[in-house]
């Protein structure tokens, strides 16, 4: 007689990790800034919380107070040291002396500026990911309606291919419609034909590649752009975008925040 083993598939671990760092340009501190009685790290991980798939939530900062406050409100909170020069390097440093979760469990960044994070499009980001176990990178994007956002710096773009895996990422413009705006002095407008996309900078990875992700040397489009998903793109990798209905609002300048405590309000 033959004996058969059926072997189960690994259902991959959903872990979320919320690097926050104390020291912000324009705004210091802004993740422990107060919003209708909490502050703001606080919302990020409730909302994080809320996703059901998501196994544990990590918040993962260089600051003893952002620790505390974590702790104060029930958090699972790590440091992680102030040599760490993004989010990204945060995440993996935290995600490296884990030993519970395996190469192929998915990882998800989820800034602490965005109090706004909708749990549905979290749902959609991991969604994205755990249909292929090809793809080592996902991410989000909206699409854009309105011009003064479209033109803004200020909010990343993204353009994509006919699979949705990210061609581009830029604080410009793009795609460039050659035919409408052959006169850059002229008012601008969009209507319903054009597709824009902006990227929500909300990302999962497989553990395997946000490891080597962080060992990747900086590229000349990242730091020109002062985006480091490019970094991604230089090295030949992709990124699947999903799109999602559910727009946030990442603060990083006062006015940013006191556009979050009017919608809170």
């Amino acid at each position: 007689m033959i004996a058969y083993i059926v072997m189960k598939s690994h259902k991959p671990k959903i872990i979320a990790v919320i690097p926050a760092r104390y020291a912000s340009t324009r705004l210091p501190g802004k993740v422990l800034k107060d919003i209708c009685g909490k502050p703001m790290i606080q919302h990020v991980y409730e909302r994080v919380s809320h996703v059901l798939s998501v196994r544990k939530v990590i918040i993962a900062t260089d600051d003893k107070r952002i620790l505390q406050t974590a702790q104060k409100f029930g958090a699972n909170a790590e440091m992680s040291p102030k040599s760490c020069k993004s989010g990204t390097d945060r995440i993996a440093y935290v995600v490296k002396k884990m030993t519970d979760i395996r190469e192929e469990d998915i990882i998800i960044n989820v800034q602490g500026d965005e109090p706004l994070i909708n749990p549905q499009a979290i749902e959609k980001l991991i969604k994205t990911i755990s249909c292929d176990s090809h793809i080592v990178m996902s991410s989000l994007m909206i699409k854009i309606s309105d011009i003064d956002e479209l033109m803004s710096p200020d909010v990343v773009k993204v353009v994509v291919d006919k699979d949705n895996f990210a061609l581009y990422f830029s604080r410009l413009p793009v795609p460039f419609l050659r035919d409408k705006w052959k006169n850059l002095n002229t008012k601008l407008i969009l209507d319903t034909t054009d597709i824009f996309y902006k990227h929500l900078g909300i990302y999962a990875f497989r553990k395997h590649f946000l490891l080597k992700y962080a060992k990747m040397p900086q590229t000349y489009l990242e730091k020109i752009e002062k985006l480091e998903q490019l970094r991604v793109i230089e090295h030949g990798y992709r990124i699947k975008m999903a799109e999602t209905k559910f727009d946030s609002i990442s603060v990083d300048a006062p006015a940013d925040l006191e556009k979050i405590l009017s919608l809170f309000r």
